[in-house]
């Protein structure tokens, strides 16, 4: 998945908690298998291999990932694409960064291989199919909020119901801790090791997107692993988009696909979205916070104000 795993669980059954999150991790490492980009023999992998040749047999679980990913495309007005995947080779921002902008020309060459709505799903089938040599889907972006929803249900299904499931940037917090609804902090993007708000939460996930977790610096420059999938560059209207939602993985993808489309149209997407919060972080260091949250978020920091703080110089 790219991200480390914590799991938290209040309860007095030390021995039920600890097989509960054994199998928390035999479930990250399934999914794993099938989902990654680097993985030889995954969905991904096979399917990325076979764009533009036939379909591909591939797993429940990645049939209804493809699904969800086609629907937040959508609901986002195509900022969420998993078809980003076709820029992953020029623009590196995983284990092999790079630090290298890649000329316009090569971003152009690419982009006519971004599309979502070239990805079919045939479920009775079971196979999906990406329509164009080349195209490349890449997971990254919706698979860990899946992964901490299903792992949800496995602790629910051993009789724990107080606990925390976290892969990265996503975060699922179910009843209490101690009695008390779970106190989570939102990172400062241009200070990331201190928090500048925080919410209480229970049964519910916050997932957070910022241009602070992959990138570099160039000239001054940040670029960083979110892309615009409509000009193969990184986004440029925040700094950070934290969701709160039900479902870790709408919260997942809502959480890229708001920071791609910033924080105006990002935030009137929020607003009419049921069930869905926000609390966005501008490129200019503005705090912006959905109607839903407001008099949620506790204050603990200021976010700073200037392009880029003294850590990253």
């Amino acid at each position: 998945m790219g991200a480390p795993l914590r799991v938290a669980i209040w309860t007095a059954d030390t021995a039920r908690a600890e097989a509960a999150t054994g199998r928390i991790v035999a479930e990250f490492d399934r999914l794993d298998a099938l989902l990654s980009v680097w993985k030889d023999g995954s969905d991904v992998r096979r399917l990325n291999a076979a764009a533009g040749v036939a379909p591909v047999p591939v797993s429940r679980d990645t049939l209804d990932l493809l699904e969800a990913a086609i629907t937040a495309g959508d609901l986002t007005g195509g900022k969420f694409d998993i078809t980003f995947g076709a820029l992953a080779d020029i623009w590196k921002f995983d284990h092999d960064q790079d630090n290298i902008v890649p000329p316009r020309s090569a971003i152009d060459a690419r982009l006519p291989l971004v599309d979502y709505q070239a990805v079919h799903v045939d479920r009775a089938a079971a196979t999906a199919f990406l329509a164009r040599p080349g195209m490349r889907v890449h997971l990254g972006g919706i698979g860990k909020g899946y992964a901490i929803d299903r792992s949800a249900a496995l602790l629910r299904a051993a009789g724990l119901t107080d606990f925390l499931i976290q892969s990265g940037g996503d975060l699922y917090v179910s009843g209490t801790h101690a009695g008390a609804p779970w106190a989570l902090g939102i990172a400062d993007p241009r200070r990331p090791e201190r928090v500048f708000a925080s919410l209480r939460l229970t049964n519910a996930t916050l997932s957070t997107s910022g241009d602070y977790e992959r990138f570099f610096l160039a000239d001054g420059v940040r670029y960083h692993h979110l892309l615009d999938p409509d000009r193969g560059e990184p986004a440029r209207g925040c700094r950070s988009v934290t969701i709160v939602a039900a479902s870790a993985l709408v919260a997942d993808a809502l959480s890229t696909g708001v920071f791609i489309l910033g924080p105006d149209l990002g935030l009137a997407l929020v607003e009419r979205t049921p069930d869905v919060e926000a609390v966005i972080v501008t490129a200019s260091g503005e705090v912006r916070i959905s109607s839903g949250l407001q008099g949620r978020v506790e204050y603990t920091s200021p976010v700073p104000t200037s392009p880029e703080s003294s850590n990253d110089e």
